[in-house]
Formats: C-alpha cells, structure tokens, sequence
C-alpha cells in the first residue's frame, strides 16, 4: 500500500543521514516504536541470515481503522483520509523490499493482493492469511480459557502477522529477515513530513470513492491527497493491478524526494518523519533500527527499483459455484524463480550425481536467428544449450523439465529473464526444453527488436524506479 515509503523513506533513506552525532540521537527516538514478535527469536545480527549480506523486507499495509495501540483513529481523522468500511483484517499490500550489503540498487516487488494461493485452512487469496491467523489464534486462547480482552487482540495480532509472512515466504522462496506495517493514517502523515510527494499523470483522473481528482500533469500530493492517489483503482487500466502501479511510482517518489531534498538534513523535517512513524508504525521485534542504519550507509546510491510478480491469470475464475468470483492467478514455481532472479537468490543446487541437462531451444516467436542467439546465451551461463530451430507460433514463453531437473529448469528461466517453468513428464530425462514466444524479451533478442525491427514488448510493466520520471495513467 503506502508502506514502503515510509521504510524506504524512514530506514533506507535515514541511512544517508547516520553519519552524524545528531543523526543516532536523533534515531534513538524510534526506540519506543510499536513492536510485535513476527519473525521470532532475540536481536538479529543484519546481514547474516543471507551469504550476500543482504536484508528482505516485508512491508505490509493495511486499510486498518486503528492506531499501533488497537485504539480507532479519531473521526475526523478518518474523514479525512476518506476511509470508508473497516478492512482490518485484510492486507491491502504486500511488498519484499532487499537491502543490498554495499552500494548497489534496492529491489522491490509487489505480490497482488487477490493473489489465489495455498495456506492453513484451504486455499484463498492471499489478503485473507491475516485475517485467518487471527481468527485461529483468537479461538484457540478461547478455548483455552483466556478472558483478557487485550492479550487476545495482540497475540492474535501477532498471529495475524506471523500468517501473513509465511504466506509470502511460501509463495516466493524468500526468507523474510524483517517486518514493518502500516495503515491508513501512517501514509497521509509520512508524505506531510518530508513536504509533499511529486507525481505524473498523463492525463486528468477522478474518482469517487478512494476521492481522487488529479489533473494531467506533474503535481505534489501529501496527506489525504497522497492517500487517495495510490488508494485509487477505478478509472484506471488494470484496476487493482493500476493501483499497484500507482503505489510504487508514489513510493519511488517518495523515497527520491527524501534522499535528494535535503529532508533528512533539515531537523525539523526528520522529526516529523520519526513522529509519523512512531504513530503509525510496527516493526518486528529482532530489528535493531540503529544497527540496521550503521550498517547500511550507502546502500541508497544504487536507487530503488519496483516491479510486480509475474501473473497467469488476472481474472481467475477460481469457485464454480461462486462462477463470478475472481482471484489473480499466479504459479509459485514462476513466482519462485523470478524472485530467485531478482534478488539474486540462487534457486537449490541439482543434487549430487545428477545428470548434466541438454536445453533445446526452439523459436515460436518468428524472430529470425532468436534460438541460435539464447542459446549461445546459456552455453555463456555454462550450460549445453542447442537451437533447435523453429516451432509452432505462440505468444508467450516456457521452460519445461522431467522432475530430476526442476533446479535446472528454474535456473535457465532465470537466466532468460524469469521465463514461466512447468514440470512435464513428456520431456525427456536429461533434457530441458524451452519455447521463445512472440513477446520474448529477455537475453539473446538482437538491439532489444523483433526480426521486422519493431520491439519485442513483455507482459511484465518496465520496473518503476527512484531516479525515473514515471508518469503514468
């Protein structure tokens, strides 16, 4: 949702600032932050639990009414942030950010919130694992005979939590290291501290119920405009797939105007921006913000980049019985192997004795010379790779592999740019089989064009990034 920036902008971008006395005195004020115990275990050494040295951060947010305290916000808090029917127990945003250990570039994607995916109690969209871990845990201390109001909400709270980040380390593969959530209030305050976000629109946009009407053009939103920016989704291309486009421009914004605009040099800016977090924010309880910042001076020169994970089917009709009911369709092996790829993460070794895989390469795409050109890609990687000439047309493309050869298999999708995998008992054993499609665009594609020179466009949107300009619909 609107959470990254206030990471990015109230962690990432602090580290610019924690080279001075002022600076970690001035961050020891974050010392009395919400906490809550997602991850599990005492204080965590950073950058230890990967051997790059690398951070992965959750960053969840809500459509949540209350306070870190469980308390509502005021009325006419809510008002202004035009926050309409209460989704506490729904995550409106689920993004994993990595923090590099050195000056190089931060990525982050975004997991769409209707993503239909496996998890305790049956399968479901992925919003609801923290409304399910909540419930569980609130009858089970029932049942055990607990009456205490309050130690029910925050250890359900707590479950809520701990469900939601085992709901995305399934999915993709990654080991989530820390935690940070925001709700409504933390967005609309975070963008008045650091003065205002600058955004693009290419053309004029309205709409009632998240309260957006934006002209065409760059203009600079904060408090409940900024909130009705990135909350909006009707009138835009792709609904709820514009809105997440909408959140990372704004995030990337944000964190671009912290780094470049002189806020974490301006006290009264950074106190502003320790407030809001500190009203509205809750972190896990092993993350040792002054250590996190110590240690990852620097980290900011690369800039930030955002993109979603790859999507089988938008408009997955998921319930027969409920034939209008619609999640996102993703596979967890192709979510798998794109965050593998885009963190860097290498996916599971092939075990030992296991039989050096052929990839046979075929065109079903058109470009002329596409498959003798991937493949002398992968023999660059280390691979056999053979072109195996053209095959019939199709628009999207794939990696197929026997079972004995899955670690393979998703380490040639990688290395072609996150292609989809599926594991097929057809393919011979031994063998790897990968299929070009019209919109192939990752490595091997000659000057980035087609064979009639007009360019090969992907499903995947361009990654947002902090130094792009980034006007969108």
């Amino acid at each position: 949702m609107r959470i990254a920036g206030k990471v990015i902008a109230g962690t990432l971008s602090m580290v610019v600032f924690a080279g001075t006395a002022y600076g970690f005195s001035t961050l020891s004020a974050l010392d009395d932050i919400t906490r809550s115990d997602v991850i599990g275990g005492g204080s965590v050494d950073e950058g230890q639990k990967h051997a790059d040295g690398a951070l992965d951060i959750l960053l969840v947010g809500r459509d949540s009414r209350k306070g870190p305290d469980g308390q509502m916000l005021p009325q006419s808090t809510l008002d202004e942030l035009r926050a309409g029917a209460n989704g506490d127990d729904l995550t409106d945003t689920l993004i994993v950010l990595r923090i590099p250990d050195g000056q190089q570039e931060v990525k982050a994607f975004s997991i769409p919130r209707d993503s239909y995916v496996s998890m305790p109690g049956g399968k479901g969209k992925i919003n609801a694992a923290f409304g399910r871990g909540k419930a569980a845990e609130s009858s089970k201390l029932r049942a055990a005979g607990e009456t205490d109001k309050d130690k029910i909400e925050q250890d359900s709270m707590t479950a809520a939590r701990k469900s939601t980040r085992q709901a995305v380390e399934d999915l993709t593969g990654v080991t989530i290291d820390h935690y940070a959530e925001v709700n409504l209030l933390s967005f609309s305050e975070i963008s008045k501290a650091v003065g205002g976000v600058e955004v693009c629109l290419k053309k004029a946009t309205k709409d009632e119920n998240s309260g957006a009407d934006f002209p065409a053009g760059k203009q600079r939103l904060s408090g409940g405009a900024a909130l009705a920016f990135v909350r909006q989704r009707d009138n835009l291309p792709g609904t709820d797939f514009g809105r997440m486009r909408r959140q990372q421009v704004f995030l990337a914004a944000m964190a671009h105007q912290v780094l470049s605009a002189g806020t974490l040099a301006d006290p009264g800016k950074l106190s502003d921006l320790i407030d809001a977090v500190k009203r509205s924010v809750v972190l896990d309880q092993s993350w040792n913000i002054l250590d996190f910042v110590s240690k990852m001076r620097g980290v900011s020169g690369g800039g930030i980049q955002f993109t979603t994970v790859p999507v089988v089917n938008p408009d997955y009709r998921y319930d027969k019985s409920h034939p209008t009911a619609t999640a996102v369709q993703v596979d967890p092996a192709q979510v798998k192997a794109f965050a593998a790829g885009l963190i860097g993460a290498a996916p599971p070794a092939a075990p030992p004795g296991a039989p050096k895989a052929s990839v046979e390469i075929s065109n079903a795409g058109g470009a002329s010379g596409l498959a003798a050109r991937v493949a002398d890609v992968l023999k660059g990687k280390g691979f056999a790779a053979t072109a195996e000439g053209n095959a019939p047309s199709q628009r999207t493309s794939i990696v197929r592999y026997p079972a004995a050869l899955a670690a393979e298999g998703a380490e040639v999708a990688k290395e072609l740019g996150g292609l989809s995998i599926k594991e097929s008992a057809d393919v011979p054993a031994g063998h790897i089989q990968v299929v070009l499609g019209k919109v192939y665009s990752g490595p091997g594609v000659s000057d980035g064009g087609s064979s009639v020179g007009v360019p090969v466009k992907s499903d995947q949107p361009q990654p947002v990034t902090s130094d792009g300009d980034n006007c969108i619909d």
